[in-house]
């Protein structure tokens, strides 16, 4: 099956606006087994769509579309496809009246701009959108068949799970079978050595396909495979795994796909731990990631962002010798960090960052790059110092705090 994707709107061609869409939808149809062969994107010009539609229509099985599905006027993606289909726009009364249904539910009043989000292309199928106002279609335009979803990401990814994925099957070109797409996150090699570590997994698992995605600080090891057997595809997938964290080893924090904080989240919920942060240079970095996490009030007390020194001295208690003799960014300043915001809090553990993340303010001592990282608890408290050679800083203080996560999660799992 030959997929594309085509992204609509002028903020999206101008850049104004990362395509996070494209990325996300690309991601799900490879997990289905879908290989997207080219992305598209085009402005708000109703030729150009209308072009674009028949260019795909006549190359492709499979297109997903986002964007241009508003009240607005220059919202054009339905009437380009109609165009592009050589049909007419006709008034949906379903949709009309699940947009209705939509502001009733908010006491708002449906402004007559929003009627036009119920036109959709004569023989197109309503796609329902349950968190939004704009319903999507979907029509085959020459050999293609083409999804048109929303441009607003929760809805997109709704419609696409609801809408378009449970579909694929029944397309015209679709290969039976069933897929697997396994994700292994690591952390602590860059992505040409990752590389170098899962060389030979071509020739190992011919019948598999290995992708790696630098997702900074992390770097993200695909294993995507497909067949007719599901026994025998789960047995080939589990073998290929074992392979790979035989060669990656420690560097693995999740096989699951699942990101750090959630990893570390996991692990103190399981064992009934608690947490608290101390951060300078992160600048709430970690506590902002932790509590991303549903269901991180079960163990997360408390966050402090101790930025000055005499905040570091009042609040949590370092030593004003400390201070004086040996600075801000020292081993020994991140132990008395993580103790006193553990002493405050109450937590079983607690994590501190100290370091500068530039890009000005490093010395020959210190340069850029620097960090130094507390973890306190009640069997120990230690720190320790790292160098990243990161001239960004928001580079540094991302690589600062996933280190600090690693280094509690690999203390929870040697206190396990």
């Amino acid at each position: 099956m030959i997929a594309e994707i085509l992204a609509t709107g002028d903020e999206i061609r101008s850049g104004a606006l990362v395509d996070s869409n494209s990325a996300y939808i690309a991601g799900r149809l490879e997990e289905a087994g879908v290989e997207v062969v080219r992305h598209n994107c085009v402005g708000d010009d109703l030729d150009r769509l209308a072009a674009i539609f028949i260019e795909i229509g006549r190359r492709a099985d499979l297109c997903v579309v986002t964007g241009g599905l508003g009240p607005t006027e220059d919202d054009l993606t339905g009437k380009a496809a109609a165009k592009a289909g050589g049909v007419s726009l006709l008034l949906d009364e379903t949709a009309l009246a699940s947009i209705e249904r939509f502001f009733n539910a908010r006491n708002r009043v449906m402004s007559e701009s929003n009627r036009k989000q119920a036109m959709l292309p004569q023989g197109a199928a309503r796609l329902d959108n349950p968190i939004g106002t704009a319903p999507g279609f979907a029509m085959r335009i020459d050999r293609c068949m083409f999804f048109c979803l929303p441009g607003v990401p929760p809805e997109m990814k709704r419609m696409l799970q609801d809408q378009v994925l449970p579909r694929l099957g029944s397309l015209p070109g679709a290969e039976p079978g069933v897929s697997r797409t396994v994700t292994i996150s690591t952390y602590g090699y860059p992505e040409s050595i990752a590389g170098e570590r899962v060389a030979g997994f071509s020739e190992r698992f011919p019948s598999l396909k290995l992708g790696l995605r630098a997702k900074f600080p992390e770097i993200q090891i695909k294993i995507y495979a497909r067949g007719t057997d599901p026994v025998q595809l789960d047995g080939k997938v589990d073998e290929a795994k074992k392979w790979l964290l035989s060669r990656i080893g420690e560097k693995t924090f999740s096989t699951r796909g699942e990101s750090m904080q959630e990893v570390v989240g996991r692990s103190l919920k399981d064992s009934g731990a608690t947490l608290a942060v101390a951060e300078s240079c992160t600048g709430g970095l970690i506590s902002h990631w932790l509590t991303n996490v549903a269901g991180s009030s079960a163990y997360f007390l408390l966050s402090a962002v101790t930025y000055a020194n005499q905040a570091k001295q009042e609040v949590l208690g370092v030593s004003r010798e400390t201070i004086k003799s040996r600075g801000a960014v020292d081993e020994k300043t991140a132990e008395e960090m993580a103790e006193g915001i553990r002493r405050l809090s109450g937590a079983d553990f607690a994590i501190s960052t100290t370091g500068i993340a530039g890009p000005e303010g490093g010395t020959q001592e210190k340069p850029v790059g620097t960090v130094c990282i507390g973890l306190s608890s009640e069997h120990s408290t230690f720190a320790r110092k790292y160098f990243f050679p990161f001239g960004q800083r928001l580079m540094n203080k991302k690589v600062f705090a996933m280190t600090a996560l690693d280094l509690l999660r690999r203390e929870l799992q040697k206190q396990r």
